[in-house]
């Protein structure tokens, strides 16, 4: 990896916890601290506080999943939040050097409704566990998921889903969508967009690449948690859940891969932005 010039990347993390105590963000420093030679970052609680970064101010943003409806908002940090995702855009189409994005759950739930990607709906049930993500035709050459295989393995934790993509919306902005769900011949429902790639530079995913065996086993720790799975999935699937832990090329492999493969694709591009021209 190469610093810009002798100055670190300035990356914001987008808190969309509201407060609530997660494993995410803990699982997000983890990461950026295998890169604290080239990225120095600062968080800003959105939900919480209605705090949104500055972009001039900042080359990378990493919006986090949280808890609740993505379909609400407050009036006041949803909005700001909108015009946020509006201000990357049309950044990102009047300069050379870009924004680079990473939305991941239910971050990646409001930037699909409010680019109208596709639809908004509540699960039958809450989806939760290590799961199977299915690259699309686009997906199996996208960078983010560069070194996964397929399907890669990955944390699921959701009430909500985006379904039934909107096409025309697709086309117009020249976005793809890179993975779906696992594949569920036993059921008739549609499976879920797992990831798109908005742009160049603005990329998400529904599930949660930072998620590891450390936060996972702690959530599973949990009595509520655990009795809900086993009442909801039966001991064996519970079991299964812990065995998953421990497979090296499961959610480790993700974790170790698809955000860094975002992180140093970003800083990449920045370099290369920033390398004068020969002509």
């Amino acid at each position: 990896m190469s610093k810009v010039g002798k100055k670190k990347v300035n990356l914001a993390i987008l808190d969309m916890y509201e407060g609530e105590p997660n494993q995410g963000m803990r699982c997000i420093h983890d990461i950026l601290s295998r890169f604290s030679e080239v990225i120095s970052y600062r968080e800003f609680d959105v939900r919480g506080k209605a705090e949104l970064p500055d972009i001039r101010n900042f080359d990378i943003f990493i919006s986090t999943g949280g808890p609740g409806n993505p379909l609400e908002g407050d009036g006041n940090w949803d909005l700001r939040y909108n015009d946020f995702l509006d201000e990357i855009w049309i950044w990102n189409q009047n300069h050379s050097q870009k924004k680079q994005l990473l939305l991941i759950c239910h971050s990646f739930q409001i930037a699909c409704k409010h680019f109208g990607l596709g639809n908004i709906t509540k699960r039958k049930s809450t989806s939760f566990g290590v799961t199977p993500i299915h690259k699309t035709p686009e997906g199996m050459n996208d960078p983010l998921f560069m070194n996964l295989a397929n399907p890669f393995w990955a944390v699921d934790s959701r009430d909500y889903q985006v379904v039934q993509p909107n096409k025309r919306k697709f086309k117009a902005l020249g976005a793809q969508m890179i993975a779906l769900e696992k594949i569920r011949n036993h059921v008739e429902y549609e499976r879920a967009i797992m990831a798109i790639r908005f742009s160049d530079e603005i990329v998400g995913t529904q599930f949660h690449p930072e998620a590891d065996a450390v936060s996972f086993l702690a959530h599973l720790k949990k009595p509520m948690v655990r009795e809900k799975i086993i009442e909801l999935k039966g001991k064996a699937k519970f079991r299964t859940m812990l065995e998953d832990l421990v497979d090296e090329n499961k959610i480790y492999k993700t974790n170790e891969t698809l955000i860094p493969n975002f992180l140093e694709q970003s800083i990449r591009k920045l370099t290369l932005a920033n390398t004068p021209s020969l002509t």
